[in-house]
């Protein structure tokens, strides 16, 4: 039986199951710290189903495993005849967090 769980952080949605390691949008803590997730949705491979309104009352937690730069994003920019070219990048900065029990 294993259970899974749908949570919110950074105005995103994840599916999850326990000790699961996750990359999320930058949070503002340390390495080491626990931290409460929204939790959206509950449900079980035998059918069992508990839905939030819009989020069930228990939190979901999970520890960090530090922070990290993703890749690099190159941008371009191009107008035809009339020489314009820009070219700009960007790396966004994320945090890695292992899933607690669920």
């Amino acid at each position: 039986m294993v259970k899974y769980a749908v949570v919110k952080t950074g105005g995103k949605q994840y599916l999850v199951k326990e000790n699961d390691e996750l990359i999320v949008d930058r949070l503002v803590v340390k390495k080491g710290d626990k931290i409460d997730l929204e939790t959206l949705a509950t449900f079980e491979d035998e059918g069992k189903i508990d839905l939030g309104f819009p989020f069930l009352k228990e939190k979901l937690s999970a520890t960090v495993l530090g922070n990290l730069k993703g890749d690099k994003i190159r941008i371009s920019k191009f107008k035809s005849k009339v020489r314009y070219r820009r070219v700009t990048g960007f790396r966004p900065s994320l945090t890695r967090i292992k899933i607690g029990k669920i």
